[in-house]
């Protein structure tokens, strides 16, 4: 009888700290929200209000009464160029295609490059020297090889993925255990077996990583090369509310692609976690469990 009383105190220990550790997960994810509100209302609150009194001039800072009033006609009155929706569907398609393409070669060259030392040497002087060309010049390039079409975008978008994906696959590749790999080979593992078995999925966690930040670099490279020439797009009503001196209408589209980046950003974690669900969470993921 006495001894069970000892395991019944610790059962219910057991369960105040389970308790108590999900009402602090709870006060937390709280403040957390709070902050993110607060954050756009005091930005856009101070922006409206130096815009009201003339701290800034809003013919060319704008305002976020303004910036509303053109999303509304963006996506009532359309554009010049068609409906919002179908220049939205025209940007999102090219910076897609072009994250597809980017990612996939900048991983098979990043992966067969950081498992051959011969190649990476032979290589590697000449990835250094087309990833220091400017996009913008690659952009205008593309422009006048291919014309206004989908390709130039697709593939200025591809350049600026490729880059970010491929040093963190060659990158993944170099960190993974040679020791690992030694003891792999003794046992008589072939090179195939040990890059589908070893190899990858290390590099995995730094192929998934660069993911968050190249399909921003997808957007970036879709609507840069909108701007330099196209018939439909984003970067193209972009282009024109410059040249209008219209920057509520830019700030609106800004305001649009943010939240299709969000979007993206958020199937990527989704992606992240079901491919990377082998991994132990770090400090960061299990605080926020």
């Amino acid at each position: 009888m006495s001894s069970t009383i000892p395991a019944t105190k610790a059962i219910e220990s057991d369960t105040d700290a389970q308790a108590a550790s999900r009402r602090a997960r709870r006060r937390h994810t709280q403040r957390v929200w709070i902050g993110r509100i607060l954050v756009p209302v005091v930005f856009l609150g101070s922006w409206q209000i130096a815009t009201e009194v003339g701290w800034l001039d809003k013919f060319f800072f704008g305002q976020p009464t303004a910036v509303w009033q053109a999303l509304v006609h963006l996506f009532t009155a359309g554009t010049a160029f068609g409906s919002i929706w179908l220049n939205l569907w025209v940007t999102i398609k090219e910076a897609l295609y072009g994250f597809l393409l980017g990612t996939g070669t900048g991983v098979v060259i990043g992966l067969l490059l950081g498992q051959n030392r011969l190649l990476a040497e032979v290589f590697g002087p000449y990835i250094k020297v087309l990833n220091s060309i400017p996009r913008i010049i690659l952009g205008s390039i593309f422009i006048v090889a291919f014309g206004l079409g989908t390709f130039p975008k697709v593939l200025l978008a591809a350049v600026l993925v490729f880059f970010v994906v491929f040093f963190n696959a060659f990158q993944g590749v170099r960190e993974v255990d040679q020791n690992l790999i030694a003891n792999i080979r003794v046992l008589g593992a072939s090179p195939l077996q040990i890059a589908r078995h070893v190899t990858i999925p290390s590099a995995l966690t730094w192929i998934i990583a660069s993911l968050h930040t190249a399909f921003g670099f997808a957007i970036i490279g879709a609507l840069v090369e909108e701007v330099l020439g196209a018939q439909h797009g984003i970067g193209l009503i972009i282009k024109v509310a410059q040249g209008n001196f219209d920057p509520d209408t830019v700030f609106a589209c800004m305001a649009i692609m943010g939240v299709v980046t969000l979007a993206a950003e958020y199937l990527i974690t989704l992606l992240e976690r079901r491919v990377l669900s082998w991994r132990p969470p770090n400090r960061s993921e299990a605080q926020a469990i």
